[in-house]
């Protein structure tokens, strides 16, 4: 019964689908005033053409052509019938119109995700391209939390460090090393760390993660891999408010050069260790489709890529 049932329901959806085909194919026989002329348009032969238009005829039980040697002329019901034709057909090209040009030409909404730390790069990454194409509406969502980009709706999302789901494309961006650094209150008052080994000693701020601590994986000058477990003192969830930590004093936190650069530079900020390596951290742009991306997210990922090429502590 269920499988008799699905037959039914799967001829009707071939039905209408046909419906769909002959309508259109019946609005061209009247904006081209011929069987074969709208065949010619068509790439049709002329006879499937009259085929189509006669099934059309027999299924609604009335006649839509008064067909002669010379000319074809509308009925009263034909005239009628063209209209909801002539508009589905408009309707039809208008869709594959805005479907070109939201390949072409970035418009619509975009939606993006970033992070805290990330978000105030968005608007000098992407401001040129949104001014230059007023059609394109941005709509940035701030959240250190990784958003499911299905059920949010993400066009786009910026994200750090190894991909969780490989189904998803993902262009790398550029990659930022992590610097040790503390404020220079705290060096005055602590002393500058010559040695990893004195790490242990001090305070530190770190990321907050399940099971607590903080593994620290560092390479010598000489690439010799060492690891340190440090128990914060002060986590959080949010990169950007330990730096801000740090820069207050309150201890010593792994920080992207990308972000620590204008402090480093103005002396809010020290770097410690500076031979060592303290890793790298890759910068994606990802999003949910791999194919066909409209011209919004790809020009916009260009975007991102080509700015974070000129931001200092970024590496290719």
């Amino acid at each position: 019964m269920a499988k008799t049932a699905l037959s039914l329901k799967l001829y009707f959806t071939i039905e209408r689908m046909e419906d769909l085909k002959r309508m259109a194919v019946f609005a061209s026989v009247v904006q081209h005033g011929s069987m074969s002329g709208a065949a010619r348009a068509l790439g049709m032969s002329t006879s499937a053409v009259s085929q189509q238009v006669r099934k059309l005829e027999s299924d609604g039980g009335v006649t839509l052509l008064h067909r002669s040697t010379r000319k074809l002329a509308l009925t009263e019901a034909g005239q009628r019938y063209h209209a909801r034709c002539a508009a589905m057909w408009a309707a039809a090209e208008q869709a594959r119109a805005e479907l070109a040009a939201s390949r072409d030409a970035p418009s619509g909404e975009l939606r993006m995700s970033a992070t805290v730390g990330f978000a105030r790069h968005i608007a000098p990454a992407l401001g040129e391209l949104l001014a230059a194409h007023p059609a394109l509406r941005l709509r940035l969502l701030v959240d250190d939390s990784t958003i499911d980009l299905i059920n949010a709706r993400i066009d786009l999302a910026v994200r750090y460090g190894r991909l969780a789901d490989s189904t998803w494309a993902a262009r790398r961006l550029g990659g930022m090393s992590w610097y040790l650094c503390a404020s220079p209150e705290w060096v005055a008052a602590h002393g500058v760390p010559q040695h990893p080994d004195a790490l242990l000693s001090h305070s530190w701020l770190g990321f907050a993660r399940e099971g607590g601590g903080l593994l620290v994986d560092l390479r010598s000058p000489s690439g010799e891999p060492r690891a340190l477990r440090v128990e914060p003192r002060i986590a959080s969830n949010n990169q950007l408010s330990i730096q801000q930590m740090c820069e207050a004093g309150l201890g010593l936190a792994l920080v992207g050069s990308m972000d620590s650069h204008e402090a480093l530079q103005a002396g809010r900020l020290v770097r410690l260790l500076p031979d060592w390596s303290f890793g790298t951290l890759d910068i994606w742009a990802v999003t949910p489709q791999r194919d066909a991306q409209p011209a919004k997210v790809r020009q916009s990922i260009a975007a991102l890529h080509a700015y974070l090429r000129q931001v200092p502590g970024i590496s290719d």
